[in-house]
């Protein structure tokens, strides 16, 4: 990608921070603290927040009080606020509380799709077929994740054509958006462009998006790859908070603040204020308890105080 590339191009951040990024923590987290984070977020000049997920409580504990973190939020315009659902159910409670975008998620890997759902990728196809064809007739807008695209925890490489084989079908369901997702951080840049221009043979290069965890410090290489490939939609997690409970080491999902550093010294427009974001992660990472995951967010710390983040 050259200078004139870049400086015609813009991208778009999905920030999965709330969702991904806090589903995982231990401790429970109270919901105006929820809330006050969305809010924070939505001042920075992200456009696409994942506030939360209404899967069952029981299932996960720290998402119990979906409904009322995004009734409590503020909608700012212009701002798209997708929750994830899990089959019809979520997406009655989901519709009750208001919400007028959702994601639906399948895994390309059948033995990680047993594991993580008990369900094989037919029948997790099944359950999500019901929920896009209501939110179609409801007007609600379905983007989709396909998660272990570049390997699996259970049965380890995953084949190009079984990602893009779930894509094909989630795009074909009705979602406008697939999301392609390094479950585990296995990846590196050239199977992660290999495995978007396979996708993208079958799904159109504007209908994908790319969601890479970091644990191998792969990530914002894999994005590189992958920006290169002519894709113009990356996930990314304040903080560089989540990963994924079956990845031996999981340091979470690629930092908000690092990617859009990236970006914008690459001349690519993302429309948002990266200081803004870099002292709410740092907020964030006080209020969990825990060290910044977010390399630039510590560097901006250490340039502000003088001190080490």
């Amino acid at each position: 990608m050259d200078n004139a590339q870049a400086a015609d191009s813009s991208v778009r951040i999905v920030e999965v921070g709330p969702r991904d990024g806090l589903q995982n923590e231990k401790q429970i987290i109270p919901t105006c603290d929820k809330i006050a984070l969305i809010d924070r977020l939505s001042a920075t000049g992200l456009r696409h927040i994942e506030v939360t997920s209404f899967v069952s409580p029981r299932w996960m504990p720290q998402l119990a009080d979906a409904a009322e973190v995004f009734s409590g939020i503020h909608k700012a315009t212009g701002v798209s606020y997708p929750v994830l659902v899990p089959n019809e159910l979520g997406y009655l409670r989901a519709r009750a509380a208001g919400v007028r975008e959702i994601a639906v998620f399948a895994a390309a890997s059948e033995a990680f799709s047993q594991r993580n759902i008990n369900a094989s990728i037919s029948e997790s196809m099944a359950r999500i077929a019901p929920v896009i064809e209501q939110a179609k007739a409801d007007g609600v807008r379905v983007r989709g994740y396909v998660s272990t695209v570049l390997g699996c925890p259970y049965q380890g490489a995953v084949p190009a054509s079984d990602v893009v084989r779930v894509a094909t079908q989630l795009h074909a369901l009705g979602c406008y958006e697939i999301s392609l997702g390094d479950t585990i951080g296995v990846g590196t840049p050239y199977q992660a462009r290999a495995m978007l221009a396979a996708v993208a043979q079958s799904v159109p290069m504007s209908a994908l998006a790319v969601h890479f965890h970091d644990t191998r410090g792969q990530a914002l290489a894999n994005i590189l790859a992958c920006l290169e490939q002519g894709v113009r939609v990356i996930d990314a997690a304040l903080a560089g908070t989540g990963g994924c409970p079956y990845a031996k080491g999981a340091s979470g999902n690629v930092a908000t603040e690092d990617v859009l550093y990236m970006l914008h010294g690459m001349g690519i427009s993302t429309g948002v204020d990266l200081t803004a974001l870099a002292a709410t992660g740092r907020w964030l990472s006080a209020l969990l308890g825990r060290g910044n995951g977010s390399k630039v967010g510590r560097a901006l710390a250490s340039a502000d105080t003088g001190d080490p983040a």
